[in-house]
């Protein structure tokens, strides 16, 4: 059986990158590898170490794009030569339509709260902590879960808790 071949979306640093690129020097991705990294802003430190790394980055600019309709099949169109059985979605702070949803059916986010709390639109990156700061929130943490049309609200896959 061949590896899973995974793309990371990202828009910023790429700290969640990062460690799948480490859990992949592992053989920790259960089979997968990273085939590609696309990035939503140009110049992003998630490009280089995707570079670094050896794996094929490029930039699709969210702003370049009309709306999330012309987005989405922009990124559609980044994905095609990769054919990637997964998606992941680290630190990755655009929004996709339902169309790209239908697509690629196997699509995972990383949300840094524990959803429902904390989620939808316009939750992300800092504004989800600082909501929960706000809120003097005693246990927070990261979900992992399936992305649908819909932020946020697809089928939860785990809930990483801290205090």
């Amino acid at each position: 059986m061949s590896a899973k071949r995974i793309a990371v979306l990202v828009s910023g640093g790429g700290t969640n990158l990062q460690a799948l690129i480490d859990a992949q020097a592992v053989d920790a991705l259960g089979g997968g590898h990273i085939c590609a990294v696309i990035a939503s802003k140009p110049e992003v430190y998630a490009l280089d170490r995707a570079e670094k790394a050896g794996i094929p980055a490029l930039t699709v600019a969210r702003k370049g794009c009309a709306d999330i309709a012309a987005f989405s099949r922009a990124v559609e169109g980044a994905l095609k030569p990769f054919a990637p059985d997964l998606i992941v979605l680290a630190g990755f702070l655009s929004i996709l339509d339902a169309q790209f949803c239908e697509t690629y059916p196997h699509i995972i986010n990383i949300h840094p709260a524990l959803i429902p709390a904390f989620c939808g639109k316009g939750m992300y990156g800092l504004k989800v902590h600082e909501a929960a700061l706000g809120r003097g929130v005693k246990v927070t943490g990261a979900t992992v879960h399936f992305v649908n049309a819909e932020a946020d609200c697809g089928p939860i896959i785990a809930h990483i808790a801290s205090t």
